[in-house]
């Protein structure tokens, strides 16, 4: 007897540990929100929530493509490479001339490519995710590096540049951009057959392919989608520094995966939202913004951020024994 997809869509019981999981990080970003309002003086000031709204959305927009790698139990370490080499691609087609619109399609429908070649080498090739997308990693940081001779790309474009400085209703730009891609994305994910079957693949390749899912297909999907909104991020991140940097969103990969993480996204596959990934991008945003108000060293920063990582994936162990 073999498990069709529909049947790995959670259960009501599942479904209120999901919805209760939620509500408990809404309730952390609250109270993180309401303790660093207490403790510094310039938290609640409209300047730094602009500014953490905006920081958060790039790494919110970057979890939110990771997650559905890390659905079918895999993972991309290339996004924070692809955001910064988009930078410079963007950069570059804007000095030369091309119109803002087409500069941003031909730097979208690279990481469309960069996607496609991640799928090709894990399916064609075999390649672990891991080294398939450390190789990209390391490949995309040296061509950028080589397109602008290790220096910066200006851009001078201001209506492209204002846009990520701009407000719409009081809330930033960016942080509607993460709107703009977190309803498709809810829809895909938790509506479609395409989102049942990417937890179908991460929970067993074989039972899926056995009950009729093109198991290399949706592999494809879920790399093209990552470094795809990868892409959308360097694009984002161009507008609001306005230059081309192949070094620009270093480490960026890691905020993205421990965002994800930090959302109930589970590393072993199969276990994942889209409002988790979502909400734990602002949570890391948030503690990273409030250690920054309390001058604290930003080497802290990234230890704070470990050791959240260690937790949460040790307590997902020991759901995963408790629930086989």
């Amino acid at each position: 007897m073999t498990v069709t997809p529909t049947e790995i869509a959670a259960p009501p019981a599942r479904r209120k540990v999901n919805i209760l999981f939620g509500l408990t990080l809404i309730g952390l970003l609250a109270f993180l929100w309401i303790l660093l309002g207490f403790v510094t003086a310039s938290f609640w000031t409209p300047l730094n929530i602009s500014n953490l709204l905006r920081q958060g959305a790039m790494t919110a927009i970057l979890a939110l493509g990771q997650t559905f790698v890390i659905i079918t139990a895999g993972i991309d370490l290339s996004v924070g490479a692809i955001v910064g080499f988009c930078t410079v691609i963007l950069a570059w087609l804007l000095q030369a001339g091309v119109p803002v619109w087409a500069s941003i399609l031909i730097t979208l429908l690279i990481g469309v490519g960069i996607g496609v070649f991640h799928g090709f080498g894990i399916v064609k090739m075999g390649l672990p995710p891991f080294i398939i997308t450390l190789a990209t990693l390391t490949s995309l940081r040296g061509i950028g590096l080589l397109i602008t001779n290790g220096s910066t790309i200006n851009i001078v474009n201001e209506p492209f540049t204002n846009f990520a400085r701009a407000d719409f209703l009081g809330v930033p730009s960016l942080f509607w951009m993460v709107i703009l891609v977190a309803v498709p994305s809810y829809i895909f994910l938790h509506l479609s057959r395409w989102g049942r079957y990417l937890f179908a693949v991460g929970s067993n390749r074989e039972a899926a392919r056995l009950s009729g899912v093109r198991v290399n297909g949706i592999i494809y999907l879920a790399y093209i989608l990552s470094a795809t909104f990868a892409a959308f991020v360097g694009v984002l991140l161009a507008s609001r520094i306005a230059i081309g940097n192949a070094t620009q969103a270093d480490g960026w990969e890691l905020q993205a995966i421990a965002s994800s993480v930090i959302g109930g996204t589970s590393l072993f596959g199969a276990v994942g939202s889209v409002h988790g990934p979502l909400i734990g991008a602002f949570i890391l945003a948030t503690i990273n913004n409030g250690a920054n108000l309390l001058n604290v060293n930003s080497f802290w920063q990234r230890i704070i951020t470990g050791l959240l990582i260690i937790v949460i994936v040790y307590f997902d162990q020991l759901r995963r024994r408790r629930n086989p």
